[in-house]
């Protein structure tokens, strides 16, 4: 085709700051449904220099809808061994590249909500992590961000836990503790009304377009480490999905991605938990505190209200407007047709001994 009638390339521009890692950025000239030609920059190290013209060439002419695992095998056959990447890798540049033509997203490019805690039956609370996450998925609704409040004594078990395994029946009934399953995989919760603090994360897939679990967890939850730094907690992440500080374990973190794109990211954190009930409640909670060194189950674990001296409420707050601040997100509220739709799933799922005890 004689080139005035070829159609012009376009430009495409893409960054990706590696967790813990260095900034990938990827210049991109595309035409005709392929990567023209390939510039990878950024502060990283790499050696020798040479190689970076390899990784260039290795991306030009593969198609503009190259999944992520193509472009990351491209770059990696490109890398010749005893070539040294410090501070990212192949994949990377393939999340790099991917966000330069608009298949992987970042935090700025979504319209981001805040839904500040309402209290809700704990049956409705895990209800609402997966109505909100398809809602999400099928465009309903804009990224958000959830804090929960609730006024039951609770355990929120993980999707693939044994209920057995996990709880004591007899402790449980004898604290009056309601018993749900969630949706996420992870760890079982005890909840009782204001001894923790508790938020979910519904957003596309495309944000993690490409991470691995690893990378994703510390990336979704940046903004609550800079959140407990703002209230004096020096709060830092421990693969795969520990919140810690010099103390020890603050916080946990689950995921759950659905089939139509939409990601759950969900985490629960200490604020003043009765050590004691918990483990008349919570098999695994005897085991948990032996492992902490806490010789006598009569005391509390309570590492952000002894971390802060704040109420539970002004913690809660100062993570909203950290979030707010961070990725211009706006407070919201719950409308009421996701919330009968909720009530709705707690019915028919949440509440039922079928799922509850799905694994027994």
């Amino acid at each position: 085709m004689p080139d005035i009638l070829r159609p012009s390339a376009s430009s495409r521009h893409g960054e990706y700051k590696v967790p813990g890692g260095k900034l990938v950025v990827a210049d991109l000239l595309t035409r005709d449904g392929l990567i023209h030609s390939a510039s990878i920059n950024g502060d990283f190290f790499l050696e020798p220099d040479e190689v970076l013209a390899e990784i260039n060439a290795a991306l030009a002419g593969l198609p503009t809808d190259a999944l992520h695992a193509t472009l990351r095998d491209a770059v990696a056959a490109a890398v010749p061994a005893g070539a040294v990447m410090f501070g990212f890798d192949a994949g990377a540049v393939a999340v790099a590249v991917r966000r330069a033509l608009g298949h992987a997203t970042t935090w700025g490019d979504h319209d981001w909500e805040i839904l500040p805690p309402v209290p809700l039956p704990i049956a409705e609370q895990v209800a609402l992590d997966e109505v909100l996450t398809r809602e999400v998925a099928a465009g309903r609704r804009n990224p958000t961000l959830r804090l929960w409040d609730w006024q039951e004594r609770s355990v929120v078990i993980g999707s693939f836990q044994s209920l057995r395994n996990e709880v004591d029946p007899v402790g449980a009934r004898r604290h009056g503790i309601t018993v749900v399953r969630r949706i996420s995989g992870g760890g079982a919760m005890f909840m009782e009304p204001g001894n923790a603090i508790t938020y979910s994360l519904y957003l596309p897939a495309s944000l993690v377009d490409g991470m691995s679990f690893a990378d994703s967890y510390p990336f979704l939850d940046a903004w609550v480490i800079e959140a407990l730094a703002g209230v004096g907690v020096e709060a830092f992440y421990k693969p795969l999905n520990d919140i810690a500080t010099p103390a020890g374990k603050i916080g946990g973190a689950a995921q759950k991605r659905l089939a139509g794109g939409g990601l759950l990211h969900h985490v629960t954190m200490s604020y003043d938990i009765d050590a004691e009930k918990m483990t008349e409640v919570l098999r695994i909670g005897r085991e948990k505190l032996s492992d902490k060194g806490i010789a006598s189950a009569k005391k509390r674990v309570d590492p952000l209200k002894r971390q802060t001296g704040l109420d539970r409420a002004q913690i809660i707050d100062h993570m909203m407007s950290t979030f707010a601040a961070r990725y211009g997100a706006r407070r919201t509220h719950l409308d009421e047709a996701s919330l009968a739709a909720a009530r709705e799933l707690a019915a028919a799922k949440f509440r039922t001994p079928e799922w509850t005890a799905r694994v027994p």
